[in-house]
Protein backbone atom coordinates (compact mmCIF):
# COMPACT_ATOMS: atom_id res chain seq x y z
CA UNK A 1 0.00 0.00 0.00
CA UNK A 2 1.85 3.20 -1.19
CA UNK A 3 1.95 6.09 2.04
CA UNK A 4 -0.41 9.47 1.46
CA UNK A 5 0.91 12.50 2.60
CA UNK A 6 -1.88 12.71 4.95
CA UNK A 7 -0.70 9.22 5.90
CA UNK A 8 2.40 9.96 6.67
CA UNK A 9 1.44 13.03 8.75
CA UNK A 10 -1.32 11.48 10.51
CA UNK A 11 1.57 8.40 11.41
CA UNK A 12 3.71 11.16 12.59
CA UNK A 13 1.53 12.40 14.69
CA UNK A 14 -0.15 9.60 16.07
CA UNK A 15 3.75 8.73 17.16
CA UNK A 16 4.07 11.19 18.67
CA UNK A 17 0.91 11.30 21.00
CA UNK A 18 0.35 7.41 21.37
CA UNK A 19 4.33 6.41 21.47
CA UNK A 20 5.01 2.04 21.34
CA UNK A 21 1.47 1.56 22.67
CA UNK A 22 -0.11 2.95 19.90
CA UNK A 23 2.38 0.96 17.28
CA UNK A 24 1.31 -2.18 19.16
CA UNK A 25 -2.62 -1.23 18.58
CA UNK A 26 -2.32 -0.88 15.18
CA UNK A 27 -0.34 -3.37 14.08
CA UNK A 28 -3.37 -6.16 16.26
CA UNK A 29 -5.70 -3.80 14.28
CA UNK A 30 -3.68 -4.89 10.78
CA UNK A 31 -4.26 -8.49 10.73
CA UNK A 32 -8.13 -8.25 10.89
CA UNK A 33 -8.85 -4.13 9.75
CA UNK A 34 -6.08 -3.08 7.96
CA UNK A 35 -8.72 -0.17 6.66
CA UNK A 36 -9.89 1.04 9.80
CA UNK A 37 -6.00 1.05 10.82
CA UNK A 38 -5.21 3.46 7.90
CA UNK A 39 -8.55 5.64 8.47
CA UNK A 40 -7.55 5.70 11.51
CA UNK A 41 -4.20 7.53 11.02
CA UNK A 42 -5.70 9.30 8.56
CA UNK A 43 -8.58 10.61 9.67
CA UNK A 44 -8.32 11.64 13.85
CA UNK A 45 -4.42 12.11 13.34
CA UNK A 46 -3.73 13.01 9.77
CA UNK A 47 -6.44 15.72 9.60
CA UNK A 48 -8.10 16.95 13.21
CA UNK A 49 -4.80 16.23 14.85
CA UNK A 50 -2.34 18.08 13.02
CA UNK A 51 -5.11 21.23 12.58
CA UNK A 52 -3.96 24.47 13.95
CA UNK A 53 -5.82 26.74 16.92
CA UNK A 54 -5.02 24.03 20.08
CA UNK A 55 -1.58 22.51 20.83
CA UNK A 56 -1.65 18.61 21.64
CA UNK A 57 -1.84 19.20 25.67
CA UNK A 58 -4.99 20.32 24.71
CA UNK A 59 -6.49 18.20 22.28
CA UNK A 60 -5.79 15.21 24.45
CA UNK A 61 -7.15 16.82 27.43
CA UNK A 62 -10.60 17.27 25.24
CA UNK A 63 -9.96 13.65 24.20
CA UNK A 64 -9.88 12.38 27.85
CA UNK A 65 -12.65 14.61 28.60
CA UNK A 66 -15.19 13.45 25.59
CA UNK A 67 -14.12 9.85 26.27
CA UNK A 68 -14.32 10.21 29.88
CA UNK A 69 -17.94 11.40 28.76
CA UNK A 70 -19.39 8.34 27.04
CA UNK A 71 -18.52 6.19 29.66
CA UNK A 72 -18.18 3.28 27.29
CA UNK A 73 -14.91 3.34 26.05
CA UNK A 74 -12.37 2.07 28.66
CA UNK A 75 -9.38 1.27 26.24
CA UNK A 76 -9.58 4.37 23.90
CA UNK A 77 -9.80 6.15 27.49
CA UNK A 78 -6.48 4.41 28.56
CA UNK A 79 -4.79 5.06 25.64
CA UNK A 80 -5.80 8.97 25.45
CA UNK A 81 -4.66 8.99 29.23
CA UNK A 82 -1.37 7.78 27.89
CA UNK A 83 -0.79 10.23 25.31
CA UNK A 84 -2.14 13.28 27.66
CA UNK A 85 0.87 12.28 29.92
CA UNK A 86 3.29 11.79 26.83
CA UNK A 87 2.47 15.55 25.53
CA UNK A 88 2.90 17.55 28.73
CA UNK A 89 0.06 16.54 31.03
CA UNK A 90 0.40 16.03 34.68
CA UNK A 91 -1.42 13.25 36.38
CA UNK A 92 -3.05 16.40 38.61
CA UNK A 93 -4.30 17.70 35.05
CA UNK A 94 -5.78 14.22 34.47
CA UNK A 95 -7.67 13.92 37.58
CA UNK A 96 -8.86 17.01 37.19
CA UNK A 97 -10.46 16.67 34.00
CA UNK A 98 -12.21 13.61 35.06
CA UNK A 99 -13.95 15.05 38.32
CA UNK A 100 -15.22 18.29 35.62
CA UNK A 101 -16.81 15.56 33.96
CA UNK A 102 -19.11 14.65 36.87
CA UNK A 103 -21.31 18.00 36.26
CA UNK A 104 -21.43 16.79 32.56
CA UNK A 105 -20.98 13.48 32.63
CA UNK A 106 -21.91 12.12 35.94
CA UNK A 107 -20.35 10.46 38.82
CA UNK A 108 -20.45 6.73 37.08
CA UNK A 109 -19.13 8.59 34.06
CA UNK A 110 -16.36 9.87 36.00
CA UNK A 111 -16.10 6.99 38.60
CA UNK A 112 -14.85 4.58 35.73
CA UNK A 113 -12.60 7.30 34.42
CA UNK A 114 -11.06 8.22 37.23
CA UNK A 115 -10.60 3.81 38.00
CA UNK A 116 -9.28 3.83 34.06
CA UNK A 117 -6.45 7.11 35.12
CA UNK A 118 -5.29 5.04 38.19
CA UNK A 119 -5.10 1.72 35.50
CA UNK A 120 -2.60 3.81 33.39
CA UNK A 121 -0.58 5.80 36.51
CA UNK A 122 -0.01 1.96 37.62
CA UNK A 123 1.00 0.84 34.62
CA UNK A 124 3.26 4.08 34.02
CA UNK A 125 4.76 3.58 37.74
CA UNK A 126 5.64 -0.50 36.81
CA UNK A 127 7.35 0.04 33.44
CA UNK A 128 8.86 3.06 35.35
CA UNK A 129 10.16 0.97 37.95
CA UNK A 130 11.57 -1.86 35.80
CA UNK A 131 13.31 0.16 33.57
Amino acid sequence: MEKSDRYERGWNKFLETQGEAGVQAMERLQDIAPDLAKYIIEFPYGDVYCRPGLDLKSKEIAAVAALTALANAAPQLKAHIHAALNVGCTRQDVIEVIIQMTAFAGFPAALNGMFAAKEVFEKRDTEKSVQ
